[in-house]
C-alpha cells in the first residue's frame, strides 16, 4: 500500500511543469489520492426485492425493431408483451414495431413505427422531402468516435436532426404507449412513479452510448434526474440469459435434433438440464450488433456468473442490407443510388422492405429464385437519370445470377441471396471460433441463439457446422421477444447476475516517487527536491477483471486549496489489461469525475474526500463523502464528450 506522500494525482504540480501533462485536469484542482483499496460490499442490501413500483416496464429499443413488455411486481411470472400493432409486413410477427420515426418538416415527432412508416409511404413525392424519416438509427451511437450530447442523424431526405431528440422522442413514445395500456387495464390512470423502467443496450456498447441513452431517458421524460435509480440499463446478451435459463423445454429448439430435449418431459425447465457450475454462451444475433456473452449458472438460487468479458461487433443483419445496396449500386451505379435515396426517399424504404421480406425467406437448401419488387418509382427515375431501361442496365451488368423478371422484378437466384449473407456470418462465425479457443469458455453445454436474426436458417446451418456438437444449440420459440422478456425479469431483480467482466482498463494519471532504473528519465519532474514520476497510470480495474456487484473501487482525494468547489479527474481506459502509464499506445481518455464539494467547508485543515466507484454493475456508479463531516459529496462520472 503506499503512503500518501509517494502518490500524488497529477494535477497538483502542474504550476511547475514546462509542458502540461495529458493528464492536466480543468482548474488545477490539485488531488492527492490517500489510500487506493478494493472493498467488497454484500450486494444483497443494494436491492432489496420489496421495491416500490408497482410494475417493471422493459423498453427493448432494437437497430431494426423495438418493443416492451411487463410484469407486475406482485405477480412476476407473468410477463405481458405489449399489445399488438397495426400494420405488419408479410412474414414478419408483428409484436414489435419497426424501429421508425417521422418527422413534421418543422421538426416535430409525428409518429412513431408501422404508423411512421405507411403515413411516410403515403406522401406524395414532393411533400415527403420536407418530412423527416429515420430508421436503422441506433447504431449510430456505437459507431460516433466522439459521442455527445449534440451528435447529429441525418433524416432520409439528407436534414440532421439531433439523435438525443430523436432518442427522447422514441422513448417518449413508448412511455405513453405502455402507460395507456397500464391505464386501460387499471381502469384509471397510471402514474409513472409505480413503474421501474428498464432499457436494453448491447452489451459491447462503451459508456458513452449507455449515458446517451440515459440522458434521452431523462428528456424524455421516462425518469428524472433525481431518482436515476427508476431507470434501469440491461445488457441484452444478460437479459435474453436471464430468460433462456428460465425456459421451460417446450418453449425451444434445440437444432440438435430439432425437437424439444428428448430425456426430458416437455414441461421440465431447461434450468433442470442446467446445473451446479453449468456454463453456457448467449449469442445475440439482432439488426445492429452481435453480442456474446459466456455465463456460469450458480445453484440453487440460479445467479449468473460471466466467465469472459462481452464480445462481438456491428455484425447484425442490417450488414445483409448494406450487401444489398452494394449490389445495387454495381447494377445502377453509386450515382445513381445515392440520388435516388435522396430524390425519392420514400420510394428506397419501399424497396428495402420488399428486400427485407425476401432475405427472411432465404434458406440452405431453396432451389427456387427470390424475386423483388422494384418500386415503380425506381423503374421511372432510372430511365430518367440514365436514359435507358432498369432491364438494360441489368443486361450490361455482369452480375451473375440476378435477372429481370417480366413481372418487373429482380429475380435473384438463391446462391446470390446466400452470397449477400455471407460477410455478415462470417463475422460471426470468426468471432464464435475466437470466443470458443479462450481457455475460460472451455466445457460449454448450451449456446443459446436468440435476437431477431437468429431466425435466419442459413445462421443456424453455420453455427451447427462450427460447433460440430461441442454444445448443444437452443433456439428459444419466441426469439425475437426473448431480450424483452429478460430484461423484465432482469428489472424485477436486478441483482440476479451477481459477477461480471469488467470490457475496458479504467484508472487516473498520478505522480509516483520517482524509482531510479524503474521509471523512465523523461517521466521525472522535480518538485520542492523531490523527484516525481509523472503520467503513471493509476488503475482501478483491469480489462477482464470480475467484479462482483456492489464491490467498490476507493480512492481519497484532498481539494488544492480549501476554497474549491469542484474537484474534476480525468478518467482513462484502455482495451489492454496492464497500464503503466496514461501515454502508453491505446490509452485514451474516456471520462471525468466531478466530486462537488462546495457547501462541505470542514474545520479540517486537510479535507478528504473519499471515493468510491462500482465497476459491476452494467453502468459504472461513483459515490463521495467527505470524511470529516461524513457528509455525502456529489459525486459523478460524465463519458459523454464535452
Amino acid at each position: 500500500m503506499m503512503t500518501e506522500k509517494e502518490l500524488v494525482i497529477e494535477d497538483i504540480i502542474t504550476d511547475a511543469m514546462a509542458t502540461p501533462s495529458p493528464a492536466k485536469s480543468m482548474g488545477d484542482p490539485g488531488i492527492t489520492p490517500l489510500s487506493p483499496t478494493h472493498i467488497l460490499n454484500d450486494s444483497e442490501e443494494n436491492e432489496t426485492t420489496r421495491h416500490p413500483y408497482v410494475v417493471v416496464v422493459a423498453i427493448d429499443f432494437g437497430t431494426t425493431s423495438s418493443g416492451y413488455a411487463y410484469a407486475f411486481t406482485k405477480e412476476p411470472e407473468c410477463i405481458h408483451t405489449m399489445r399488438r400493432w397495426e400494420g405488419g409486413d408479410p412474414g414478419v410477427s408483428n409484436q414489435k414495431t419497426p424501429t421508425t420515426i417521422l418527422l413534421t418538416p418543422d421538426k416535430k415527432f409525428h409518429s412513431f413505427g408501422y404508423a411512421a412508416r405507411d403515413f411516410y409511404h403515403d406522401l406524395d413525392p414532393t411533400e415527403s422531402k420536407q418530412w423527416l424519416y429515420l430508421e436503422k438509427f441506433k447504431m449510430n451511437l456505437h459507431t460516433t468516435a466522439n459521442l455527445s450530447i449534440d451528435t447529429d442523424l441525418h433524416a432520409a431526405n439528407g436534414k440532421k436532426v439531433k439523435a438525443l431528440d430523436i432518442f427522447a422522442y422514441a422513448l417518449a413514445f413508448f412511455k405513453e404507449q405502455a402507460l395507456k395500456e397500464l391505464s386501460d387495464q387499471a381502469g384509471s390512470d397510471f402514474d409513472n412513479a409505480d413503474v421501474r423502467w428498464v432499457i436494453t443496450v448491447p452489451a459491447i456498447w462503451k459508456m458513452p452510448a449507455k449515458q446517451f441513452m440515459r440522458e434521452a431517458s431523462y428528456k424524455a421524460g421516462l425518469v428524472s434526474r433525481d431518482n436515476p435509480d427508476q431507470l434501469i440499463i440491461a445488457l441484452e446478451p444478460e437479459a435474453a440469459s436471464i430468460y433462456c435459463r428460465k425456459l421451460r423445454l417446450h418453449q425451444m429448439v434445440d437444432l440438435g435434433n430439432k425437437t424439444a430435449f428428448n430425456g426430458y418431459s416437455p414441461t421440465e425447465n431447461v434450468g433442470m438440464g442446467m446445473t451446479q457450475g453449468d456454463r453456457y454462451v448467449v449469442v445475440d444475433c439482432g439488426g445492429g450488433t452481435v453480442d456474446l456473452t459466456v455465463h456460469q449458472i450458480r445453484m440453487p438460487e440460479g445467479h449468473l456468473k460471466e466467465l469472459y468479458k462481452a464480445s462481438g461487433g456491428p455484425y447484425g443483419s442490417l450488414g445483409i442490407d448494406y450487401e444489398f445496396e452494394k449490389l445495387l449500386c454495381k447494377i445502377f451505379g453509386q450515382d445513381f443510388i445515392d440520388q435516388f435515396k435522396i430524390k425519392r426517399p420514400a420510394a428506397w424504404v419501399d424497396l428495402m422492405i420488399a428486400f427485407e421480406s425476401r432475405k427472411r425467406a432465404a434458406t440452405p437448401d431453396r432451389s427456387n429464385p427470390l424475386n423483388i419488387n422494384l418500386p415503380f418509382s425506381f423503374i421511372d427515375y432510372y430511365k430518367k437519370f440514365r436514359g435507358h431501361s432498369v432491364e438494360h442496365a441489368l443486361r450490361k451488368s455482369n452480375v451473375d445470377f440476378v435477372k429481370w423478371s417480366s413481372q418487373g422484378m429482380l429475380r435473384m437466384n438463391p446462391d446470390a441471396m446466400n452470397a449477400l449473407f455471407k460477410p455478415t456470418i462470417d463475422h460471426i462465425i470468426q468471432h464464435l471460433t475466437e470466443l470458443f479457443d479462450k481457455p475460460e469458455v472451455t466445457d460449454i453445454k448450451f449456446l443459446f441463439l436468440v435476437g431477431g436474426f437468429a431466425e435466419s436458417p442459413l445462421l443456424q446451418q453455420v453455427v451447427q457446422k462450427m460447433l460440430q456438437g461441442r454444445s448443444r444449440i437452443i433456439i428459444p420459440h419466441d426469439v425475437g421477444l426473448t431480450i424483452l422478456k429478460g430484461a423484465v425479469l432482469f428489472g424485477l431483480d436486478p441483482s440476479v447476475i451477481k459477477v461480471r467482466r469488467s470490457p475496458l482498463t479504467y484508472g487516473v494519471g498520478v505522480l509516483n516517487r520517482f524509482v531510479e532504473g524503474k521509471h523512465p528519465p523523461e517521466k521525472m519532474i522535480v518538485k520542492d527536491s523531490t523527484r516525481w514520476c509523472t503520467d503513471v497510470f493509476d488503475t482501478f480495474i483491469s480489462a477482464d477483471q470480475s467484479v462482483a456487484l456492489g464491490e467498490t473501487v476507493k480512492r481519497s482525494y484532498t481539494p488544492a486549496k480549501p476554497s474549491q468547489q469542484v474537484i474534476v479527474i480525468h478518467v482513462y481506459c484502455s482495451e489492454k489489461e496492464s497500464v503503466s502509464f496514461i501515454t502508453d499506445p491505446g490509452v485514451r481518455k474516456c471520462g471525468t469525475l466531478k466530486l462537488d464539494v462546495s457547501g462541505t467547508e470542514s474545520p479540517a485543515a486537510r479535507r478528504e474526500i473519499q471515493t468510491l466507484m462500482q465497476f459491476g454493475d452494467t453502468e459504472i456508479r461513483a459515490m463521495a463523502v467527505d470524511v470529516a463531516t461524513s457528509r455525502s459529496v456529489k459525486a459523478s462520472i460524465d463519458f459523454l464528450s464535452q
